[in-house]
């Protein structure tokens, strides 16, 4: 069994991190969508409200495991016998960042392989960044996120609204 872990934040998931599994599971037989903690960033989700957005995103799909994580890639990679990592990348500046990552991974485990997957041309230009901007500002994000965690991300949204009002 060929099995690829999808690494991220995932804050939160987006239809652009969905076309990017959909694609992945043509090359191999399971992925492992690994939720990472984020400890080095700032997140809106907390690490349990993103895997709980990626487990109802993928809860139809017996061939998607979604796991949270914390520490190094290069440990979860060994721990569930993967063969690869999958990035999504989307312009060069992705492409920057994504290819240290790779050699850092390698260095620290010569057996990670990674694959990039770009997503479709219409998921091309999403990213979390992007939903999380929309959303604070009071846009609808429907069109960028999965239909099973739509109604939950609109409500962090309007929580976090609420409280700013109160300010």
């Amino acid at each position: 069994m060929k099995r690829a872990i999808y690494p991220g934040t995932f804050d939160p998931i987006t239809l652009g991190h969905v076309d990017v599994v959909q694609r992945g599971l043509k090359i191999f037989d399971e992925i492992y969508v690994a939720v990472a903690s984020g400890k080095s960033k700032t997140t809106l989700f907390t690490h349990p409200e993103r895997i709980l957005l990626a487990k109802k995103t993928f809860s139809s799909n017996r061939n998607v495991k979604v796991i949270g994580f914390d520490g190094l890639l290069v440990n979860l990679f060994s721990r569930i016998d993967a063969c690869a990592v999958i990035r999504g990348i989307r312009a060069v500046s992705d492409f920057d960042y994504e290819f240290q990552m790779v050699l850092v991974n390698r260095r620290l485990n010569p057996a990670v392989e990674t694959v990039f997957l770009p997503p479709s041309e219409n998921y091309f230009y999403i990213s979390s960044s992007l939903v999380k901007n929309i959303g604070l500002n009071r846009g609808d994000v429907k069109m960028f996120v999965p239909k099973e965690v739509y109604e939950i991300i609109m409500e962090k949204f309007k929580d976090i609204l609420i409280d700013e009002a109160q300010v």
